[in-house]
């Protein structure tokens, strides 16, 4: 599967990765050891930090967006005035593991699967889960990440894929869902530190998560697949990840981790935000 993307090094609070041409270094609280690869930082592109504001050094290289294929989806990125550029390459593993899983899980159950991707950000699970023939449902509170996300999809030959492209605050959305009686077999969430929804509704993880997934549960269908929990949020580690999951399934598999940045093998992983997953058995 062609991937152009790759972490060139890290260290110092920051990160080198390549996109495509493109060689960004950004800010990485967790790299607090050294580089390992001191030669390389001077090929970036492009530089971003966060001191004393934010702050682009070499952004006229950059100032048109480019395509990358990552985990076997083209993404648009864009280097955005907050120093994100359109992708989250530390979930690449979860799209490759939703892809599969849907397809497999469809072929098994000899039916067409719905997921949902909540917190959907420029869609990369959510073309993912396309790709292997789910009708999908992707809900952001930007309408600028939602319109982001469906050039993505155009990219992916996905423009007229069986996707709902919902602009709206999670929890209104799913109390929605749950009196329409919608239901879904595989569900994604990666609930934020500090949000805000569509019309400026405040999201707090440690004050909503657990309304959210109470509502995801209730979604979820009579035989489903899957329910992913991924966050960027510190103290929010895999353990407890998979316990807040637990609290809501007494069968089925549980699998945690830290989600990675990575490189080739001699490249130290550079950790950036947890996961866990339920699979029903």
């Amino acid at each position: 599967m062609n991937d152009e993307y790759e972490l060139l090094d890290s260290g110092n609070g920051k990160k080198l990765e390549r996109y495509g041409d493109i060689i960004l270094e950004r800010p990485a609280a967790q790299a607090v050891w050294e580089p390992q690869f001191s030669d390389r930082w001077n090929t970036a592109t492009a530089r971003f930090d966060r001191v004393g504001g934010l702050n682009w050094e070499g952004r006229s290289k950059v100032s048109k967006p480019w395509n990358v294929d990552i985990a076997g989806v083209t993404m648009k990125l864009s280097a955005t005035d907050f120093g994100h550029i359109g992708v989250f390459p530390e979930t690449r593993a979860l799209w490759q593991w939703i892809r599969e899983t849907l397809s497999e899980q469809a072929k098994k159950k000899g039916r067409q699967l719905n997921f949902l991707n909540l917190f959907a950000y420029s869609g990369g699970a959510t073309l993912a889960a396309a790709q292997s023939g789910a009708q999908c449902c992707h809900l952001d509170a930007s309408k600028g990440m939602v319109d982001w996300a469906r050039e993505n999809a155009a990219l992916n030959n996905l423009g007229e894929a069986p996707i709902r492209w919902i602009v709206d605050d999670v929890i209104k959305f799913l109390r929605r869902e749950v009196k329409r009686g919608n239901r879904y077999d595989g569900i994604l969430l990666d609930p934020p530190s500090f949000g805000r929804g569509k019309k400026g509704e405040l999201y707090k993880i440690e004050d909503q998560l657990m309304t959210t997934l109470d509502l995801v549960d209730q979604v979820l269908s009579d035989d489903p697949a899957f329910v992913v929990l991924t966050s960027h949020t510190p103290g929010f580690s895999p353990i407890v990840l998979r316990n807040l999951l637990a609290q809501y399934h007494q069968t089925g598999t549980f699998e945690y981790g830290e989600m990675l940045l990575t490189g080739k093998a001699d490249v130290n992983d550079l950790p950036n935000g947890n996961w866990a997953r339920w699979i029903n058995n």
